[in-house]
């Protein structure tokens, strides 16, 4: 029986995100893409289990970017969503700097997951990852936090914080991926485009 032909077209990349952090990890890659402003409401559900509203909201993101670009020929559409979890209640990014403060009291000496989740859209299908990270605070002093808000750091961010940067010195132990608590897990990531027939540069390849 003849084999099947596998599609060599080439797929279009695009990012549903405005986030700069996802824009230079995805870039990571070497992977060439376009980036879609979509806006999807970021609101848990009453009862919704952490884990799945993570993965509706990644997945209501490359929905919303796949219906900017469904006339494009093999478009394909990433889109994540990444947020901390302290016992069962999930830190979304903090209003104002009382807010950001109180998190990171909260934060303090604990240890928390962060959910990040990737989908890919096309019209070949449907592709998903979850990475969960582990990440443990040292002891925080209040004016300690006092300086860190103060730097704006905190605002725009899950819980308040960012683990690069500066946000690094409030991180004792990390177990998980890093990239992955920045905003996209990059092993994932890279994983999904491969299965979804995108090329993704390896140690293989001579532009790598």
């Amino acid at each position: 029986m003849p084999g099947t032909k596998r599609d060599t077209r080439p797929r279009m990349l695009y990012l549903a995100s405005q986030s700069p952090r996802r824009r230079e990890l995805l870039g990571q890659l070497g992977v060439d893409f376009t980036v879609l402003d979509t806006q999807v409401p970021e609101q848990r559900l009453p009862g919704e289990a952490p884990g799945t509203y993570v993965r509706r909201v990644a997945r209501a993101k490359a929905a919303a970017g796949l219906e900017l670009v469904r006339d494009v020929d093999g478009a394909l559409v990433l889109g994540a969503d990444t947020d901390v979890v302290l016992d069962d209640e999930v830190f979304g990014k903090p209003r104002d700097a009382a807010d950001a403060a109180a998190m990171l009291r909260r934060l303090s000496a604990r240890t928390h997951r962060v959910i990040s989740t990737v989908w890919l859209l096309g019209a070949r299908g449907e592709y998903c990852a979850e990475c969960i990270s582990r990440v443990t605070f040292g002891a925080l002093e209040a004016r300690y936090i006092d300086v860190y808000v103060a730097t704006g750091a905190p605002f725009g961010r899950a819980g308040a914080y960012a683990i690069q940067g500066r946000g690094a010195t409030l991180v004792a132990h990390l177990e998980g991926s890093h990239s992955g608590v920045m905003g996209l897990p990059l092993f994932e990531t890279a994983r999904l485009l491969r299965e979804a027939g995108a090329h993704v540069p390896s140690p293989a390849d001579a532009a790598w």
